[in-house]
């Protein structure tokens, strides 16, 4: 009996130590933060993925391990929304046109010609609004961090366009977005619905027209080489946020957290400064490979593609709310 108890009390033993020592390694091991996104390194996200590596892994030393997948090498634009539910990814930076089955009022950002510039998106989604838009996802297990500038978006086509009227019978590449699809509804073309990824192709086969992006993601895409003509519309703004799972932000450690969220909010500060510095240096690019024509608008032009794309607040004022877009009006004025 003596013999089987001491025997019983060496496995009990052992068991412990063993598991002991697999814990000692578990609470040792860096935590994977896997940061996946569907563009080019040398764009503004790309660049914000890299720095948020670069300073997490700096000031967290072996505590956090953080690994960027660009150019939808981890997951396309129709997968990553799912693998980050899933637990498949940590970070992603989607566009804000990719939130409207999880928070409405986030379609406010693909209305056209609501901002008047990227200083009035700044101050927009720096206001209490834009803030309380980060959190609205969170009953569906997304937490926003940050919003990150791309910039302001330009057209682009097969044909030269002045006026909405040339715009008719085009079919234009959009984003999964319903507000996106009655923009160029309104303006009688034909919206395509077609990952990032695949636009190039697409172009250049002629499964699509033209389609709307900022200076440095046609640049970085090499549009310039498929696409004869950009119009300087500004006519609305591609910026993303950066989420996370809401389990797994809410489940690191408080320091961790707290740093993480530090050096997002550093990160932001330098990816928007970089946005406007590489959509102004890739127009000037595009302008000086000469492969297409850039049109700058009149403002009656400009006037008249507002006009044309106003009727889209009246149709979404009420899944957005019409105060909601009062108050991206209010941000136009500093």
């Amino acid at each position: 009996m003596l013999k089987m108890n001491l025997k019983a009390l060496a496995c009990a033993l052992s068991l412990t130590i063993t598991g002991l020592a697999q814990a000692a390694e578990t609470a040792s091991a860096p935590i994977v933060i896997k940061f996946a996104h569907v563009v080019a390194d040398n764009t503004p996200k790309g660049q914000g993925a890299l720095l948020f590596k670069k300073l997490a892994e700096e000031r967290l030393g072996d505590r956090v391990k953080v690994e960027v997948y660009p150019n939808s090498s981890l997951f396309g634009d129709g997968k990553e929304m799912e693998a980050l539910l899933l637990g498949d990814v940590q970070l992603l930076a989607p566009s804000l046109a990719k939130f409207e089955h999880y928070s409405k009022p986030i379609q406010i950002f693909d209305l056209p010609f609501l901002f008047d510039d990227i200083a009035a998106v700044d101050r927009f989604q720096a206001s209490p609004h834009g803030q309380e838009l980060l959190s609205s996802m969170e009953d569906k297990g997304i937490t926003g961090l940050a919003y990150w500038h791309n910039g302001m978006k330009q057209l682009s086509s097969n044909k030269p366009m002045y006026e909405p009227k040339d715009a008719r019978g085009l079919k234009f590449r959009v984003q999964a977005s319903n507000v996106l699809d009655e923009q160029f509804k309104a303006l009688r073309a034909n919206p395509r619905k077609m990952s990032f990824a695949e636009v190039y192709q697409g172009l250049q086969t002629g499964v699509v027209n033209g389609t709307e992006n900022t200076w440095s993601n046609y640049f970085s895409q090499k549009v310039h080489e498929v696409q004869p003509y950009f119009t300087h519309s500004e006519h609305g703004v591609i910026d993303y946020m950066v989420i996370t799972n809401t389990k797994f932000w809410k489940g690191l450690p408080d320091d961790v957290r707290s740093e993480l969220k530090a050096i997002m909010e550093e990160v932001t500060v330098e990816v928007n400064r970089q946005a406007d510095d590489l959509n102004r240096e890739a127009r000037d690019a595009i302008a000086k490979a000469g492969t297409s024509e850039i049109i700058e608008l009149t403002p009656e032009q400009r006037a008249k593609w507002r006009e044309a794309m106003q009727p889209v607040w009246k149709k979404f004022e009420g899944e957005i709310g019409a105060d909601l877009i009062k108050a991206a009006q209010a941000a136009n004025k500093p």
